[in-house]
């Protein structure tokens, strides 16, 4: 079966939930009698309480549909349900997750579809993993409900938008769920009951089935944007497609299996190689100079500490940026956000090289395995939305990042980890490069290399001048060497 692992969504597919003004008016009590109990006594009636949370949740969900990032429920109690209050920040935040779970719990009536637990165990016996993706904002109350609902041993990987910061439908979170799993996307099905988030998150990932299951729940919003490859009313029927699925992923001749010699991925580095950035640092260059300090030296190896500390995640992208701004002497906090913008603007301006979105897209419709290995201080969702710009955001298997596992090239972890994910060995990948040093940090791991826009004296197995050459590779031999 070429199907892997099995995602589910949680609310309205593992369980089906709805809610009342009036079951929530009268769980509100509860709320009001918890936050008396962290010293917050408010002098609001429970029907003014109702409204200021339900309007603020309304606020938040309405700014998360465009940003597509999860806040932590300290921020979200803060920001949105009593922003402009005077609550006692200090007092709210120890409490913030319990009552998120609360009302994620109580503000609604849960119940989990009757079938599903002969279904996870149908699935289990058929040697698939399986995990949830679920978009909500504490951390409690999904791994809670699985554990009442007695089906938590099912679920590795549990992915929560609450735990990664991002949101279903971003693709980011499909791919880190799938990493997790050890799985490339391509061999993934999830099962939803969203169109808008489910369904488009995993067409965005590039997953091979995306199944919705419907759920009578009435959320008031347009669900669209994607066609489900299979509808569902009842989870038993989710076994008949995967039935269908092994049958259909039988050979039909020989060899059953490719040979364990063959190539069967392309792992790229990122910059320079997918793309580059013609216009380097342009605005942020022209924001020192509007303030005099452009000319200022800064020793690279100063620069670097922070950029490496970046590129493995030790520091978020945003302290990165302030920490460079700092050794300029730019510290007044509209002036760091100006240059944090112009850094942004910079980072954002690339273009794409001619020829890739053709050859990614020839690649994979001839079998490859395509993944992506990169330093970076950018977030996987930042980097994916330039693909997606670019028409080829939905071709990755795999994109292992050094800000996400926390290493850089030429580790071999690094490396390791999309050989893993993918279910490969060494020698049925090849890394495209650019730096001698990322190239052998692959060959040392037993890959193929292939350089491209290298410069002199670059060892690789085999050169390639034109990124659509990729197409050619097997007509190379390492005698190809550059003039």
């Amino acid at each position: 079966m070429s199907i892997r692992v099995v995602f589910f969504d949680m609310g309205g597919t593992i369980e089906t939930y709805g809610w009342t003004p009036e079951l929530r008016l009268l769980e509100t009590a509860d709320i009001q009698q918890r936050l008396a109990e962290a010293g917050i006594i408010l002098d609001l009636t429970d029907k003014q309480l109702y409204e200021i949370i339900s309007a603020g949740l309304e606020a938040y969900h309405q700014v998360s549909l465009q940003t597509m990032e999860e806040l932590s429920p300290t921020r979200v109690w803060n920001e949105y349900i009593f922003a402009g209050s005077p609550v006692d920040q200090e007092k709210l935040a120890p409490v913030a997750e319990a009552l998120m779970i609360f009302i994620e719990n109580h503000w609604f009536r849960r119940t989990m579809r009757p079938e599903v637990p002969g279904v996870l165990e149908a699935i289990r016996q058929m040697g698939l993993k399986i995990g949830v993706i679920s978009n909500v904002n504490s951390l409690g109350q999904v791994p809670a409900n699985l554990d009442q609902y007695g089906i938590r041993h099912y679920f590795n990987p549990i992915v929560l938008s609450s735990e990664y910061g991002r949101r279903k439908p971003d693709p980011a979170i499909f791919h880190y769920a799938a990493r997790l799993a050890n799985a490339p996307t391509s061999d993934c099905l999830y099962v939803g009951d969203r169109v808008a988030r489910d369904i488009v998150g995993a067409r965005r990932a590039g997953f091979k089935l995306a199944v919705q299951i419907k759920n009578n729940f009435d959320h008031g919003e347009a669900d669209e944007g994607a066609e489900p490859d299979a509808v569902i009313t009842n989870m038993n029927d989710l076994l008949e497609i995967l039935n269908a699925e092994a049958l259909d992923s039988r050979p039909s001749g020989s060899p059953a299996v490719p040979p364990d010699d063959m190539i069967r991925a392309f792992l790229f580095d990122a910059g320079d190689i997918l793309y580059h950035r013609p216009y380097g640092q342009r605005n942020f260059q022209a924001f020192l100079s509007e303030l005099g300090v452009a000319d200022k030296e800064i020793p690279e190896a100063v620069k670097k500490i922070y950029r490496d500390q970046a590129f493995i995640g030790s520091i978020s992208q945003s302290r990165y940026r302030q920490a460079i701004l700092g050794l300029y002497g730019i510290t007044e906090p509209q002036l760091v956000d100006r240059g944090s913008q112009a850094m942004d603007k910079d980072e954002n301006g690339v273009q794409f090289i001619k020829g890739v979105p053709e050859t990614l897209k020839s690649l994979k419709a001839m079998g490859y395995k395509l993944g992506i290995v990169t330093d970076t201080a950018n977030p996987v969702h930042v980097k994916l939305s330039w693909f997606e710009r670019g028409g080829f955001g939905n071709v990755w298997d795999s994109i292992i990042s050094s800000h996400e596992i926390g290493v850089e090239k030429p580790d071999p972890r690094i490396y390791a980890a999309a050989l893993q994910q993918l279910g490969l060995s060494a020698h049925q990948a090849v890394f495209v490069g650019h730096s001698q040093e990322e190239l052998d940090g692959a060959g040392a791991l037993g890959m193929k290399t292939i350089a491209f826009n290298y410069e002199k004296f670059t060892r690789a197995d085999y050169y390639i001048e034109r990124f659509e050459d990729l197409l050619k590779v097997t007509t190379l031999s390492p005698e190809d060497k550059p003039m």
